[in-house]
């Protein structure tokens, strides 16, 4: 049995290189990805970080800055756009809420699961668990978010955000 894994960790290691060096770019991502820049542990291991590990506040600031695994700003590798929500009636703010940050994150995390996806094997991250994931994380983001109010304004912020929710969970994909 440890032989085979011993096989199927050289075999992947050795997939995972060569597909990495024949990489070509997609439209509007760096030409770093043909040389082989990145690997899919460490462009992984940055984008889950990014979701699920670093503070809302951490994760916004690097945003701003487009800070990469790196550490040095102007990263163009990874998808730092976003519509903020693009909720047409609503926007992402309104009296009793703001959530311009928590859609920030949510926006990150699915065109970067996506593009993770494009370049290390399809099916592989952008999947409906990974979707369910990020949704929950943009729900906890939210409902900090939402915490933070005034006492008042608590109950309608977080109304909204479990409309936001279940929105993307209706139209957000697999």
């Amino acid at each position: 049995m440890r032989h085979l894994a011993r096989v199927l960790v050289a075999v992947t290691s050795l997939l995972t290189v060569l597909s990495i060096t024949t990489l070509v770019p997609n439209s509007g991502a760096s030409t770093a990805w043909a040389s082989g820049g990145g690997n899919a542990i460490t462009d992984t291991g940055f984008v889950e970080r990014m979701l699920f590990e670093a503070p809302l506040s951490e994760f916004s600031d690097a945003a701003r800055r487009r800070v990469g695994p790196d550490g040095v700003a102007g990263d163009p590798w990874f998808d730092w756009s976003t519509d903020f929500c693009s909720a047409p009636l609503v926007g992402n703010s309104g009296r009793t809420f703001n959530f311009t940050e928590p859609c920030r994150r949510h926006d990150f995390g699915y065109r970067n699961t996506k593009l993770l996806d494009r370049h290390y094997g399809a099916g592989r991250y952008w999947t409906a668990g990974r979707r369910k994931q990020i949704d929950q994380q943009f729900l906890n983001d939210m409902l900090a978010h939402c915490a933070s109010r005034r006492f008042i304004d608590r109950p309608t912020c977080i109304s909204w955000a479990y409309t936001f929710y279940g929105a993307v969970r209706i139209a957000g994909g697999p």
